[in-house]
C-alpha cells in the first residue's frame, strides 16, 4: 500500500502527524506538499495526489486543508477519485466499506489530531464489501462518465 499526502498551509500540521503515524506504521506514502505554513491554493496540492491515486501510482489518499471541504471537492473532480471528508471514525470506516472511497479530506480546524489519527486508521483498515454496494458505486461511476469533460450540465 502507498498514500497520497496532501495539504494546503491549512491542515499543514494534521498531514505532518499523519506523515509520522504512516512511518510508525510502516506505510509508504508521497508527499505531495505542501511543506509549510505559508498560504498556498489547496488545488495545487489536492490535485496532484488525485492524479496519483487515479492513475495508480498510490493506493489511497489522504489530503488535508483546513475544513477537508475544499481538498474533498478538488479531488471528486478527477475521474476514479470518490473522496470522502471524514471526522469520525465510523464515517471513514463505512466511506471504504460502502462507498469504496480512495482518498480521505480531513479538516485540521474541525477535528483534533488524535481523533484523526484514529480517523485515518479506520480509513485504511476499511475494507470495500462490494455486493449490494457496487451497484451503487457503478452509477457513482456511470454519472462521472456522462459528465467528465461536458461541463457543467445544462451548459
Amino acid at each position: 500500500m502507498k498514500i497520497a499526502l496532501a495539504s494546503d498551509h491549512g491542515g499543514f500540521l494534521l498531514k505532518e502527524q499523519v506523515a509520522v503515524y504512516l512511518r510508525q506504521q510502516g506505510i509508504d506514502y508521497r508527499d505531495f506538499g505542501t511543506d509549510s505554513e505559508e498560504s498556498v491554493d489547496y488545488p495545487d496540492f489536492a490535485l496532484a495526489a488525485a492524479e496519483a491515486v487515479a492513475r495508480g501510482e498510490c493506493t489511497l489518499g489522504i489530503l488535508c486543508c483546513g475544513t477537508g471541504i475544499g481538498v474533498a471537492m478538488v479531488a471528486n473532480k478527477v475521474p476514479g477519485i470518490r473522496a470522502a471528508n471524514c471526522h469520525d471514525t465510523f464515517s471513514a470506516r463505512m466511506s471504504r466499506e460502502h462507498n469504496n472511497a480512495n482518498v480521505l479530506t480531513l479538516g485540521q480546524r474541525v477535528v483534533g489530531s488524535g481523533l484523526a489519527l484514529e480517523v485515518v486508521e479506520a480509513f485504511l483498515r476499511g475494507k470495500y464489501a462490494g455486493g449490494r454496494h457496487a451497484c451503487r458505486v457503478e452509477k457513482i461511476t456511470a454519472i462521472e462518465q456522462k459528465y467528465c469533460g461536458q461541463g457543467t450540465p445544462g451548459q
